[in-house]
């Protein structure tokens, strides 16, 4: 008879309502832990690619000059910018451009862009874990726009624990109008901007880079990988021609972070 009572039965129901209620709840908390684009994310990620705006500019008007001078079409120049659309890498095939193409020409430039892309690899994999179960067509669509602006735009946003990929896919898709763009007036202009290292462009990405990582600083430990690549890279540069240094820094800084990961 005790367990009829009605203060027992009471007391047992909101117990097994605050169970369903917590069963419910989980899908949709897992829900919500699950990364996301949305257009608030991709309008931060368009207005923190404007410091690099003006240097995009004025080098992709260099790539522009520079496929004129190899007597490459506009058309040819726009389509170069908007489908491979790979900045330093893109200035190195135009220097190793040549007419007529020959087998040797042809392995040898696919071997030198794709070494100075190879940074990408290693960029890509340190994101996907926090793209796992966002939509597949956006993902895709985002590593098509992926650039090391973008990246570190993205990482310093992951960071302060946001997880809105929409910052990703707004600075990248900025930086791929404003560089398919501002092709076209290089090309027009000719040879006007074609040595952007002489008006110190070479060096907006890196004061871009340094700037935005100083609020990653955790310490001595963690920025040992960051150390060894650099310096590796560095010092493969003065010593061997040609691109071997990012290859040589890229896996100096993984050997590195490898060692010293708890």
């Amino acid at each position: 008879m005790q367990a009829m009572r009605p203060g027992l039965l009471t007391s047992g129901a909101p117990a097994g309502k605050a169970a369903r209620f917590r069963a419910m709840q989980a899908p949709m908390l897992a829900r919500s832990e699950r990364p996301f684009y949305s257009r608030a994310g991709a309008l931060d990620g368009a207005r923190l690619t404007l410091p690099l705006l003006p240097g995009i500019v004025v080098y992709a008007s260099a790539f522009g000059a520079a496929a004129a001078q190899k007597s490459l079409s506009l058309w040819e120049a726009v389509a170069f910018s908007a489908f491979v659309f790979a900045g330093a890498s893109q200035m190195v095939a135009l220097e190793l451009w040549t007419e007529p193409w020959t087998l040797s020409a042809l392995l040898e430039v696919t071997a030198v862009t794709a070494l100075i892309n190879g940074r990408m690899m290693l960029m890509s994999a340190a994101v996907q874990p926090w793209m796992a179960g966002g939509p597949r067509a956006v993902n895709a669509f985002s590593f098509f726009l992926f650039t090391d602006a973008s990246f570190i735009l993205s990482t310093r946003a992951r960071e302060e624990a946001d997880r809105d990929l929409g910052i990703l896919l707004g600075a990248g898709g900025v930086l791929w109008v404003v560089w398919t763009l501002a092709t076209v007036p290089g090309f027009l202009a000719g040879a006007l901007v074609g040595e952007p290292r002489r008006y110190g462009l070479d060096l907006v990405l890196p004061i871009f880079f340094a700037a935005m990582l100083v609020p990653l600083w955790r310490g001595m430990r963690p920025a040992l990988p960051w150390a060894a690549a650099g310096a590796v890279a560095l010092l493969v540069q003065a010593l061997v021609p040609g691109y071997l240094f990012i290859l040589a820094g890229a896996i100096a800084g993984m050997a590195v972070g490898a060692l010293i990961r708890d």
